[in-house]
């Protein structure tokens, strides 16, 4: 790791490079991501390990905790890769690894892997989400071509946590603020409600706090008339859960909610 940076108060840039990065293909996708391993406080490992080692020689308290991250970019002359991390002061487990991480150390991650490209052959793109999408949605700005229209909403924790995005000629992008009230999470449902879509075929990118997602992905399907093979859709977190609360829940949480709107 060569550098880690506060994009924002809740965001921290770090750039990796070396290692096994000579190694590294990436997808064919803007949402690509990699599988983290963090180990905890005093694993009796340290640089780089293999995780199924871990399991297989030390007891389930030294096991490094799993995270995925999306790949803000990847650099293939320079063979340097970008993840941004949300960090919420010492709460989780990555995040808070990200805030006080320094260059030289190690991240040992799997990956990458990915399902999603903006649909060239769409009339124009959504994309809808808060700091957790940030990364998928950067990037996929970033593989548009010249003129393509695109619709951003994004939630955020206020001004200093808005962070810019690629410019692009036919961007319509509004960043949607938290006020620490319990309607927050109604904001980015009722943005996308609000929206005259244009005319055309639509492709989506719909990804970040669970029960946002999940309205969001109702209303597309149920009131706009979008076909799944026109959106991608994923649950990353959800309010008032840990990670591993949320892990231990999050595939039954799916199925749900793909069985509401099929």
């Amino acid at each position: 790791m060569i550098s880690a940076d506060h994009l924002t108060p809740a965001m921290v840039r770090v750039v990796l490079a070396g290692g096994d990065l000579d190694r590294l293909e990436m997808p064919d996708a803007t949402d690509a991501y990699v599988n983290v391993a963090i180990p905890p406080p005093g694993a009796p490992y340290r640089g780089v390990f293999d995780p199924r080692e871990v399991k297989d020689q030390h007891p389930a308290q030294a096991w490094p905790a799993r995270r995925r991250y999306t790949v803000r970019s990847w650099d293939p002359v320079a063979r340097l890769l970008t993840i941004d991390f949300v960090v919420h002061g010492d709460v989780g487990v990555a995040g808070a690894w990200a805030a006080r991480v320094a260059p030289g150390e190690v991240l040992v991650f799997e990956g990458p892997s990915g399902g999603y490209r903006p649909d060239p052959g769409a009339d124009w793109h959504l994309l809808v989400g808060d700091e957790s999408a940030l990364p998928a949605i950067a990037a996929s700005l970033e593989s548009l071509p010249d003129g393509a229209p695109a619709v951003v909403r994004m939630v955020c924790d206020g001004p200093d946590h808005e962070v810019p995005l690629p410019p692009h000629a036919a961007l319509d992008v509004v960043w949607l603020h938290r006020r620490g009230a319990p309607d927050d999470r109604d904001l980015l449902a009722a943005a996308v409600r609000s929206l005259a879509f244009p005319p055309g075929r639509v492709h989506a990118f719909v990804h970040g706090e669970a029960e946002e997602i999940r309205e969001v992905r109702r209303h597309l399907l149920a009131d706009r008339g979008l076909s799944r093979q026109d959106m991608s859709c994923s649950p990353y977190w959800r309010r008032t859960m840990t990670d591993e609360a949320w892990r231990a829940v999050k595939r039954d949480f799916v199925a749900a909610m793909e069985a509401e709107v099929a």
